[in-house]
């Protein structure tokens, strides 16, 4: 064999064997812990949620999963900083409808693409959104309030939870979809916004059940109507049921991944995901929390994503929902 075949022969060699060590570190996953970067603050709903998640996940895959909170920007700084983290699997993000669907109509500078930056994994639940009202509003269901609104054109204030949030972005397609005019007031986050509602200094707000759930109980503000069913308000009528047909949005959380992680790490971690959220415990718990559990398939989960960006990327770009 002359000097140029043994080069080329060595070269098919090596590569063979980069391939060999590549392909037995992708199926040895994984071989140590797995980070999940919550880009939200500990003690939030897409943390209590991911933490429900964490001790089954970690289960299945047989390493330990750490929760690792990197909040800030209404969690675009935590994605950003997963995105780019090495394609390897033990880096993973907790994505919620926000953070990929809207993000990019809101903040002008975003460190990462929702699209080209990040893998799907798969989802974990949804979410539906109350309308709630001030209890000093003279209106006892969703018809009525519609009405009354539609009486008093722009004289309702209704709050938010922050300009660009889904909150915000909800009660626009809401005012879309039935017509009526309201003033937006932003808060910088929930409790403030419930505060007012209380106080009656707004009288409508857009939330999750769990958030809301104890000052409706305690009668210090009163829901309407839901956007899909909830175990945490079973009495109450969705918006479809009241008459506003196709007004169904929710909040969804899933799991991602940088975009260039191995297709056999991916599915390694998809099968995991599906498999944890068959067990009835965690499927219990998550209702409770208000979340309903769905798996979505890769495939099924980048379809949701595209359809949100359109979704809530025109509405913020149609009401120019820019963050505070």
């Amino acid at each position: 064999m002359n000097p140029s075949s043994l080069v080329r022969a060595g070269l098919k060699l090596a590569a063979a064997g980069v391939l060999t060590a590549a392909a037995a570190a992708h199926a040895a996953y994984p071989a140590k812990p797995v980070t999940i970067v919550v880009p939200f603050p500990a003690g939030g709903g897409t943390d209590v949620i991911f933490r429900s998640v964490q001790v089954k996940l970690q289960a299945e895959l047989g390493v330990p999963v750490i929760i690792d909170n990197r909040a800030g920007a209404g969690g675009t700084v935590g994605t950003g900083y997963a995105a780019k983290a090495a394609p390897d699997g033990y880096t993973l993000v907790a994505a919620t409808t926000t953070t990929i669907a809207s993000a990019q109509a809101v903040y002008p500078k975003l460190p990462y693409d929702p699209l080209a930056d990040l893998a799907p994994v798969g989802t974990l639940g949804t979410t539906p959104f109350v309308l709630v009202v001030s209890p000093e509003l003279p209106v006892k269901n969703l018809a009525e309030f519609i009405r009354y609104a539609k009486a008093k054109p722009g004289a309702l204030n209704y709050g938010s939870i922050g300009n660009g949030t889904a909150s915000h972005l909800a009660a626009e397609l809401f005012k879309q979809r039935t017509g009526i005019d309201m003033t937006h007031i932003p808060y910088r986050g929930a409790a403030p916004a419930q505060t007012d509602l209380m106080a009656g200094q707004i009288q409508a707000l857009f939330d999750n059940p769990v958030a809301l759930a104890p000052q409706v109980r305690a009668s210090r503000m009163r829901a309407l109507a839901i956007s899909q069913p909830s175990a945490v308000f079973p009495e109450l009528p969705t918006f479809e049921a009241s008459g506003i047909k196709d007004f169904k949005p929710e909040l969804w959380y899933g799991l991602m991944a940088p975009a260039a992680t191995p297709k056999d790490v991916l599915q390694r971690l998809r099968t995991a995901l599906d498999k944890v959220l068959q067990d009835r415990n965690l499927r219990a718990d998550m209702l409770s929390k208000g979340v309903a559990p769905q798996s979505l398939s890769p495939e099924a989960f980048a379809q949701k994503i595209h359809a949100d960006i359109a979704l809530w990327g025109g509405i913020a770009r149609a009401v120019n929902a820019k963050a505070d």
